[in-house]
């Protein structure tokens, strides 16, 4: 008797996490069609115990301008991962863009060769970007306004949301500049962002749901130059054994 409860409790252990609603991923019917999708969620999940699913309406979601770190391409497709606040989504995440997440991705040929690579090295040298403002201003303004979401370098390394990418994830985005240029109107930021002289005020049967973040244009400028002294997350180099 003893024996069969030890087993029963061993099993219902082991399964815990096959109870739970399976993780819904969106993704481009782009994608969808090639049959990737069939092939990487599967061993994931044998690899996890956490179930993901196809879902055109679930939680986390792949797009090509999507705000979440760049995990594979096809052609001059970059395709990005959006997740939530689950830590199964946050594992879902840093397993795809870890090494093993990548070779599982490139190991999906289905006529011989990779359809899509997780591989992100730089093709063409770099623009350089520059901005006018204080990097040094703009270093402790980030950590006062963007530090409560994001990670904005070690100065907040473990004070970040694991759902909201870093200063250095967001920095190997083409459009880096554009988007940290345009942040207090991209969502979520434009509900509690004023920015003096640009952004109307709040409507007051729509107050913001958070301490508002209210800075200048010349504080957005001294964040865009620290930014741009911030090097870029190295997310596709493979790794260096000795």
């Amino acid at each position: 008797m003893r024996s069969v409860l030890l087993c029963l409790t061993l099993l219902l252990a082991a399964s815990a996490s096959w109870s739970q609603e399976p993780l819904g991923l969106a993704a481009p019917e782009a994608v969808a069609r090639t049959g990737l999708l069939k092939h990487i969620l599967p061993r994931f999940s044998l690899k996890t115990g956490i179930r993901v699913r196809p879902d055109e309406n679930g939680a986390m979601r792949l797009a090509e301008a999507g705000a979440g770190p760049p995990v594979f391409r096809r052609g001059g497709a970059v395709y990005h991962l959006e997740i939530g606040d689950d830590p199964r989504q946050v594992r879902f995440r840093d397993w795809l863009i870890s090494e093993i997440g990548r070779r599982t991705i490139e190991s999906f040929q289905p006529d011989g060769e990779p359809m899509f690579t997780a591989r992100f090295d730089a093709q063409v040298e770099e623009e350089t970007v520059g901005f006018e403002g204080d990097s040094a201003a703009g270093a402790r303004l980030s950590l006062t306004h963007c530090g409560r979401c994001h990670v904005i370098g070690p100065q907040n390394r473990m004070n970040g949301l694991g759902s909201t990418p870093s200063f250095a994830v967001l920095r190997t985005l083409p459009d880096w500049a554009e988007r940290f240029q345009q942040f207090y109107v991209l969502k979520p930021h434009g509900a509690f962002t004023q920015i003096e002289g640009v952004t109307p005020p709040f409507d007051i049967e729509r107050p913001s749901p958070i301490h508002p973040v209210r800075m200048t244009l010349d504080d957005l400028e001294a964040i865009l130059a620290f930014v741009a002294t911030t090097s870029a997350a190295d997310l596709g180099a493979p790794l260096q054994l000795q």
